[in-house]
């Protein structure tokens, strides 16, 4: 598949970003700024770099933010899925938003966590190899050497093929899930939009042997979880000259 066929994204802004708090008792949590630029800016940067021309993005708390500041970009069309009568969750909030999704493989993103890319964009590699023939979802990880932010466990095994299996939380050949993939739109054949996560579909793909994953290579993953971990992502922005 050439990457030119993937040019829809989805972007999970709906949380309420309760560990940011007090920060997060005025601002959604994708508007906090870090080292001078918005966690939803960074996402969208991202995928504008990669060629990505359509930003689904789904609004809960604080909607209304979300979506002016979605209006303030030029470079890529961002549709808003409005959840403002109830959260859905990561699942649930893909679910409602499929049909401005379309048909076709799409990209998803986590308007709350970021990577930085040192050379080629990481979503360019993972537009070029997904496969719908092998693949129901491809999810971008991380090595804990090369995140900052992270308190949790690992994710994920990956195999000699690159399919994935879940990993034990202290696995030391385990890795993150990095908030980044890319989904056939027929995983959700079936599903409903109500609350419910991710997870559910990561665990099909699984017992289908439809899970893969690709690594990132040469970058570095952020993910903000609290206000004091916030001034840690910025030093290491700073120490990244980024």
């Amino acid at each position: 598949m050439n990457k030119t066929d993937i040019s829809v994204a989805m972007v999970l802004a709906a949380g309420f970003g309760k560990r940011m708090r007090p920060i997060t008792n005025t601002i959604p949590k994708p508007l906090v700024p870090v080292a001078g630029r918005t966690m939803l800016d960074r996402t969208l940067d991202a995928l504008v770099a990669s060629g990505v021309t359509k930003a689904v993005v789904n609004m809960h708390y604080l909607g209304n933010q979300i979506a002016s500041h979605c209006a303030t970009r030029t470079d890529i069309n961002c549709v808003i899925s409005d959840e403002r009568d109830a959260i859905l969750e990561t699942g649930g909030g893909t679910v409602k938003a499929l049909p401005l999704l379309g048909d076709h493989p799409f990209v998803l993103v986590n308007a709350d966590t970021f990577w930085i890319d040192f050379d080629e964009p990481t979503l360019n590699r993972m537009i070029e190899i997904f496969d719908p023939t092998q693949m129901d979802i491809l999810l971008l990880l991380c090595r804990k050497s090369d995140a900052t932010g992270h308190s949790g466990g690992s994710d994920f095994i990956v195999g000699e093929d690159h399919r994935l299996s879940r990993a034990q939380k202290e696995d030391p050949k385990g890795v993150i899930y990095a908030g980044a993939a890319i989904y056939a739109p027929s995983i959700f054949a079936g599903a409903e939009p109500q609350a419910h996560s991710l997870n559910v579909y990561f665990d099909k793909a699984i017992a289908a042997g439809r899970l893969y994953g690709h690594t990132l290579e040469n970058g570095h993953w952020f993910t903000v979880g609290t206000p004091e971990g916030l001034a840690a992502v910025e030093e290491k922005l700073q120490a990244l000259n980024q």
